[in-house]
């Protein structure tokens, strides 16, 4: 009887810190890959570089844009800027024009 109250208490007392192990691992696995882990804390910042750059090309073509934009407004018109919209809206061409036909696919 005592042998088995002993081997009782030790596989209780080994139950116990397998069961304590079990929850830290748990844990312990969770911080790494977890939703809000240390890998997406690096997918993230990938994430972030990358929706950078491209914001950085958006804002350079936007300015591009608006160059272009405030070259076609009424107080100042660039006369070329005018001349080639109108061009290109209204397939004209200048008889001195030098124009390369593509073929239409």
């Amino acid at each position: 009887m005592v042998s088995r109250a002993r081997l009782k208490s030790i596989l209780t007392g080994l139950a116990l810190y397998a069961m304590a192990a079990a929850i830290v691992g748990y844990f312990g696995v969770n911080a790494y890959t977890g939703k809000y882990g240390l890998n997406a804390r690096q997918e993230l910042d990938q994430e972030i570089i990358a929706l950078t750059s491209e914001l950085a090309q958006l804002k350079r073509e936007r300015a591009r844009s608006e160059q272009r934009v405030s070259l076609l407004r009424s107080e100042k018109i660039d006369p070329d800027m005018l001349d080639e919209r109108a061009r290109f809206q209204l397939d004209y061409a200048n008889p001195h024009d030098l124009i390369r036909m593509t073929p239409a696919n």
